[in-house]
């Protein structure tokens, strides 16, 4: 899998992922690591909503990941659901150090899935795994969650950067995969002759188009 980082070519697809979780869990840092290899050691909660883009290959096509840093903050709710619409992907981060926020997932769980697609595909991000010392949930206890939702799962620490493009990468390549799955068993129909009533087949799972207004929107509210 190749990235880039500047406006080479246009981009064959553009998956909108959005990362979710409780407040200070690090979200920031892991999309600040992924897209600009950087962290920030006294970030502050995300006011409103921020996405970041990133362009990578798969099998020779260039996917652009736009990635939606939704607030953790209970006040700011009403203004980040609406951000879950045409969500491909999202990555349900909590604190290794903090239970609570473990506890959290399954709310985020039911947000997620109120307000988008049950098909996304979700991975669940145990973050800050540096934090030996302080762990609060096991390793076993987040896979075992992770099973029982039927979700990928990793950890990671975007402090020393360990899991942190993986993790993204699985997403993506997840993603990929569906929608490739459903461009060949659309063209199958087209060649046995079934075609749905309005005569296309829907392969896309999300249109470029309506991802790119949803940014526009978006970016007023950006900190």
């Amino acid at each position: 899998m190749a990235f880039y980082s500047e406006e080479e070519k246009t981009e064959d697809y553009l998956f909108k992922i959005v990362l979710i979780g409780d407040s200070a869990v690090g979200k920031s840092n892991l999309l600040a690591r992924f897209a600009r290899d950087e962290f920030y050691p006294n970030s502050k909660s995300t006011i409103g909503v921020e996405f970041q883009t990133q362009k990578m290959e798969i099998n020779g096509k260039e996917i652009k990941a736009q990635i939606w840093d939704t607030a953790g903050q209970e006040r700011f709710r009403a203004v980040t659901s609406a951000y879950y619409r045409g969500a491909v992907g999202a990555l349900v981060v909590y604190d290794i150090s903090r239970r609570p926020t473990f506890d959290s997932i399954g709310r985020w769980l039911n947000e997620l899935h109120t307000h988008s697609d049950m098909n996304v595909v979700t991975i669940l991000v145990g973050n800050k795994c540096d934090l030996k010392d302080g762990r609060e949930v096991g390793t076993a206890e987040g896979k075992a969650l992770a099973e029982a939702q039927g979700l990928f799962f990793i950890e990671t620490s975007a402090l020393d950067s360990s899991n942190v493009t993986n993790a993204f990468q699985t997403i993506v390549k997840e993603i990929y995969n569906i929608l490739s799955r459903k461009v060949m068993i659309s063209e199958e129909h087209k060649k046995d002759g079934r075609w749905m009533e309005n005569g296309r087949s829907t392969v896309v799972l999300h249109g470029k188009e309506e991802v790119e207004e949803e940014a526009k929107r978006g970016s007023c509210c950006s900190s």
